[in-house]
């Protein structure tokens, strides 16, 4: 959709091959109960006499599980279900989650928001292990962005200039015109150093990390930042620390940028928490016996959750157990129940982009098989069975718009494919002063021990798309792998370690073993 501000048009390499899972003769066909074919009926009549039973306990033994929500309607609905068991509790992970960025925001402003950039508008860009153009919320935008800047057009005489600190090659530190290899505590210690040089006012526990600029970077990077002002941008990714996000946001701020390259709005999540902590409580709350009643919608927890949680052992607590989901997974052998979902060409939803536009999510093909979506499983639970999802959405957005003649309204947005005037509002956020710096931030490692920086595959993510053939076959960025899942060492510790390329090894923890 060329009007659509996340890509103009342009979509990444998971979105073109997402068309294929839909044609995935893998994927779950039929409703199965203890792994025999059943009916969504039936299903319906198993759910409602627990869910009789959880009535006369508010809620008490009752736990939903979802994947990180971003739809706002899907969110309305799981409100709806606690307004009716106040005492249920609702709980989201992912494995590849962004944690950090949350987690960050609140240490920088007390409160999560969501962070999006004008990369157009930007002069000096830092790339703080962030792999901005190729991975995550806006990539396809910020590349495009990116690019138009470095063409000279109408006597434009000036590039853009690109930094990029980062723990191992990227697609955005290829493209960068001045890059540094650092691990990820080396990079806290960068960024402690570079704020100082900017006048961030800094406390640390007790004493800030110091950094060795023997290659002269702090001091021209900082220059370099200074002089851009409000025209620099400062980003941090998602799997770096908290308090380098924090420190990220003060850096911004105290460049300047704010409202011009860095903006802030409310959080795109319909309920945004910290995933680890709430898987780690759903968890604990099987293992003691407290959940009589688990919903999972989407993901495969038994597979990616925290190795140290045994989620398989915790949900064999669990008296009642049912699965929403693509495929009959390892999670699925574990419920009593499994209902087949809809792809997302399938069915109607709603979603925020990484600048909170909001689109109406519309399905191009009647489901191939009998299979749902989360909206109509959540509308079952809260006596909406039956109720097309469609219209489910015209109701929350005809509550949400101001517009005169909602009619018109939710006709031009299903044919422009955005929610007119639903974005958030740009938010003035207040920043906490002095950043607090933690004991362990920067603090360097032994030279005889290594760093494991764990990454999301750039095409399979966290697994969830192995089964797409046109994913597994494209060449990775930079290394060109196919069809593998390597442990990526430099040259220089393979010799160290006397490791030849190629070779077969192991990565160890106590009781635990992976080879790569």
């Amino acid at each position: 959709n060329p009007e659509h501000p996340a890509g103009l048009g342009g979509t990444d390499a998971i979105t073109q091959a997402s068309i294929l899972d839909l044609y995935d003769p893998d994927r779950a066909t039929v409703v199965r109960n203890a792994g025999r074919i059943a009916t969504w009926g039936g299903f319906l009549e198993s759910l409602d006499q627990e869910l009789s039973v959880q009535r006369s306990k508010k809620g008490a033994g009752l736990r939903i599980l979802t994947e990180t929500v971003g739809s706002p309607t899907l969110g309305q609905q799981l409100n709806f279900l606690l307004e009716e068991f106040p005492e249920a509790r609702w709980h989201q992970y992912e494995s590849a989650t962004r944690d950090n960025v949350r987690l960050g925001s609140s240490l920088a402003f007390g409160e999560p928001v969501n962070t999006y950039f004008d990369v157009a508008k930007a002069d000096v860009i830092l790339s703080l292990d962030a792999d901005l153009f190729y991975g995550g919320p806006g990539s396809v935008r910020y590349a495009r962005d990116y690019t138009a800047r470095r063409r000279l057009r109408n006597g434009d005489k000036e590039l853009n200039r690109l930094y990029v600190v980062e723990t191992s090659p990227s697609s955005t530190g290829s493209m960068a015109d001045h890059r540094l290899a650092l691990d990820s505590a080396a990079i806290e210690a960068f960024a402690v150093a570079l704020a100082g040089q900017l006048g961030v006012e800094l406390k640390g526990d007790p004493d800030l990390p110091t950094y060795q600029d023997n290659t002269g970077w702090i001091v021209a990077l900082a220059a370099d930042l200074r002089s851009a002002g409000a025209a620099s941008l400062v980003v941090v990714g998602d799997q770096q620390a908290p308090a380098l996000h924090a420190l990220g946001h003060a850096i911004n701020k105290a460049l300047g940028n704010v409202r011009t390259t860095v903006h802030y709005t409310d959080p795109l999540e319909a309920d945004p928490v910290d995933e680890s902590r709430s898987i780690h409580e759903l968890a604990a709350s099987m293992e003691a016996d407290e959940v009589e009643v688990l919903i999972i919608v989407g993901g495969n927890p038994v597979f990616d959750a925290p190795a140290d949680l045994d989620f398989a052992k915790a949900i064999e607590h669990v008296g009642f157990r049912a699965q929403l989901s693509f495929y009959e997974d390892e999670t699925s052998e574990l419920c009593h129940w499994h209902v087949p979902q809809s792809h997302y060409l399938e069915a109607w939803s709603d979603i925020r982009a990484y600048d909170s536009t909001a689109s109406i999510v519309q399905p191009l093909i009647q489901p191939l098989y009998n299979s749902k979506s989360a909206h109509e499983l959540l509308g079952a639970m809260i006596g909406q069975a039956g109720l097309p999802v469609r219209d489910t959405l015209r109701e929350y957005w005809q509550q949400e718009t101001f517009a005169d003649d909602f009619e018109e309204f939710w006709v031009r947005a299903l044919h422009d494919g955005i929610l007119a005037d639903m974005t958030f509002d740009r938010l003035r956020v207040r920043l906490r002063s002095p950043i607090k710096i933690p004991l362990e931030f920067g603090r360097p490692r032994g030279d005889d021990e290594l760093e494991l920086a764990l990454r999301p595959d750039p095409l399979i993510w966290d697994g969830r798309f192995v089964n797409n053939g046109w994913l597994q076959e494209t060449p990775r960025p930079v290394t060109k792998l196919t069809w593998d899942n390597a442990a990526l060492i430099s040259p220089a510790t393979a010799q160290r370690l006397g490791v030849e390329n190629e070779q077969l090894v192991d990565l160890t923890l106590p009781d635990r073993s992976a080879k790569a």
